[in-house]
């Protein structure tokens, strides 16, 4: 690993990203690591104006008060693709670059949706809970479970993850439509200019829109209610995107079918309703988490800093 040259821009850590991130990090860039200081502020007080390079997380992030901190911030590089941890309107109205690692984690995040579709779908939780315990004890008594293969699949955000799950549809010759804040003239699926219809109109409606404020509680009530009682929510992107109560009452009430969840809101954790329900499958927000994509993406926020050092530019803007 060739380093960076000793008159480098110095580069702050915020947190814990990954080993092979940390290692490349400590060795090549020679990182101060923040949390590891005595005392942040006074460091930050002492030899913030040094700094022109973060690397963070979306775990951690970087908010407005940590930007003001570094007069001479010029580039951010986060691990994850989502970035609303970030102040990103405080740091592009500087001119300072946010980078995050998008792409590399794209089929991860896809499969993951199809397994927990398919798990919520065929009941595999439940499913795998009766054997277990024993109550296996003639065939036919275990309650029967939902087709995928020919449904409807409503994806709400085609991006890049909502394209890779779209792709994946097609493979189970489902006919695919999206909702997002325009049409896409580059993909084959149909656009649904309203949300509430795409429900109505889903067998499965899987979130893979980005988080944040604007998009608080975007599945609300009434969306779960349009998908119906023998519909399945799937959930991908960021917990606070489904109004979490709503989905609790309506699947108590059976005005839902199921839901797989990758994310709830106030993480980590989920609430006892979801965790004591068979209409639930539930993962620990490990959608990117294989070796193969943690790698990736810790390759991705070097990259990233290595870029931006030699060029001026970033790989994988936000912009």
């Amino acid at each position: 690993m060739q380093r960076v040259r000793t008159d480098a821009p110095l580069v702050l850590q915020l947190a814990p990203i990954g080993p092979l991130a940390d290692q490349g990090l400590r060795e090549e860039f020679a990182a101060v690591r923040l949390w590891e200081q005595a005392d942040a502020e006074a460091w930050l007080a002492a030899h913030g104006a040094e700094v022109t390079c973060v690397a963070t997380s979306v775990r951690r992030g970087c908010d407005a008060a940590l930007i003001a901190a570094l007069p001479a911030l010029r580039a951010i590089s986060s691990w994850g693709v989502g970035f609303e941890t970030i102040a990103t309107d405080a740091a592009h109205a500087r001119g300072i670059q946010v980078a995050n690692t998008p792409d590399v984690l794209d089929d991860c995040v896809a499969d993951l949706a199809w397994a927990l579709m398919l798990a919520a779908a065929r009941r595999i939780g439940a499913a795998d809970r009766y054997v277990r315990d024993g109550h296996w004890r003639a065939l036919g008594e275990f309650p029967l479970s939902t087709r995928v293969s020919g449904k409807r699949l409503g994806v709400l955000g085609l991006g890049r993850i909502g394209a890779a799950i779209a792709r994946r549809g097609q493979g189970f010759a489902m006919e695919v439509r999206y909702h997002g804040r325009a049409p896409r003239p580059d993909t084959p699926y149909g656009f649904e200019p309203s949300l509430m219809a795409l429900a109505e109109w889903s067998d499965f409606l899987i979130v893979a829109c980005p988080g944040g404020p604007q998009t608080r509680h975007l599945v609300s009530a009434s969306v779960l209610e349009a998908l119906g009682p023998r519909g399945i929510l799937v959930n991908i992107a960021r917990g606070s995107v489904v109004d979490q109560a709503a989905l609790i009452r309506m699947l108590e009430e059976g005005r839902l079918g199921g839901a797989g969840l990758d994310v709830v809101e106030d993480e980590p954790g989920a609430p006892a309703a979801l965790r004591a329900s068979d209409d639930v499958v539930l993962t620990p927000h490990v959608g990117s988490a294989t070796r193969e994509t943690r790698e990736a993406m810790e390759r991705l926020v070097l990259d990233n800093l290595r870029a931006f050092l030699r060029s001026g530019r970033v790989l994988t803007p936000v912009r």
